[in-house]
């Protein structure tokens, strides 16, 4: 039978270094589903999401987004229902997603000398309820993820507050000199201009759309989309673990233990004694 098609929905960025990114993505989600994929984009690049879907109707689409704003709970859906296509969840709150993050900023630490002693976390912003969540909860699950616990604390680039250079400054004023920016973006564009700009920040993390965390990640979705057997050995068990909350408890002990061996690190005795395997 043939594979239903793959279709990704990001936002779209007029900076060229975006569309390299979200390329290596599909290559990445191509070889992981064997399904052929193809990008579509709200904003700013060509070709556009309703003329991608117009060649592939009943497609499944995987909403790139890190929040749960209006692209994600209106527009998309809408370009969706037209061509007939199924929706998945976006990105928002995954684990998988944190430890993205995770390995992005210790990248960055790295090249500027050394670890952070205090972080932000820099979510694109939204003004809609809700459309903050995933931000907040990358915060939530960095802080624990990180080997030494420092302060986790989020910033947006638009809509909400405060922004990345005045959440770097009040953690400066409060003593702290090694400030890094933790970048919950997916992929270059004026946001992320933006934060390499930020007054006083000790290390800026990459946008994480090509980490291999993210394209397991969104083949997961597409497999869950499938209703298969086969689909849901892969997805379920990513999906179960969201769905009951992430656990918190759980992956304060398992995660930061996982990440830091994964990262290479000596593994923090308070998460010593948990050698869990998190899906993803």
């Amino acid at each position: 039978m043939t594979a239903r098609d793959l279709v990704i929905a990001v936002h779209g960025s007029a900076v060229p270094e975006a569309g390299a990114t979200t390329a290596r993505l599909a290559d990445s989600v191509r070889a992981l589903t064997g399904a052929p994929v193809a990008v579509g984009h709200l904003d700013h690049q060509t070709p556009s999401l309703p003329h991608v879907l117009a060649d592939r109707p009943g497609a499944v689409v995987v909403p790139l987004l890190l929040g749960d704003g209006y692209h994600r709970t209106v527009d998309i859906p809408a370009v969706a229902r037209a061509f007939d296509c199924a929706v998945t969840r976006g990105l928002s709150g995954e684990h998988a997603v944190a430890l993205a993050l995770y390995d992005r900023l210790r990248d960055a630490e790295r090249a500027a000398g050394g670890a952070a002693d205090a972080v932000v976390v820099a979510g694109a912003g939204s003004s809609r309820p809700g459309g903050n969540d995933g931000t907040l909860a990358a915060v939530r699950q960095l802080g624990l993820l990180l080997p030494v616990p420092v302060p986790v604390t989020a910033a947006y680039c638009s809509a909400s507050a405060p922004a990345p250079a005045e959440a770097v400054a009040l953690l400066r004023a409060r003593g702290f000199r090694r400030v890094a920016v933790a970048t919950h973006l997916l992929a270059p564009g004026r946001f992320t201009r933006a934060l390499a700009a930020v007054p006083g920040a000790w290390a800026v993390a990459a946008p994480i759309a090509d980490h291999a965390r993210v394209a397991r990640l969104v083949a997961a979705r597409y497999a869950g989309a499938g209703k298969t057997e086969a689909g849901y050995a892969e997805a379920g068990a990513e999906a179960r673990y969201a769905e009951a909350g992430h656990a918190e408890a759980r992956y304060a002990e398992a995660g930061a233990g996982y990440a830091a061996a994964e990262a290479g690190a000596e593994i923090p005795p308070r998460v010593a004694c948990q050698r869990e395997t998190l899906p993803l």
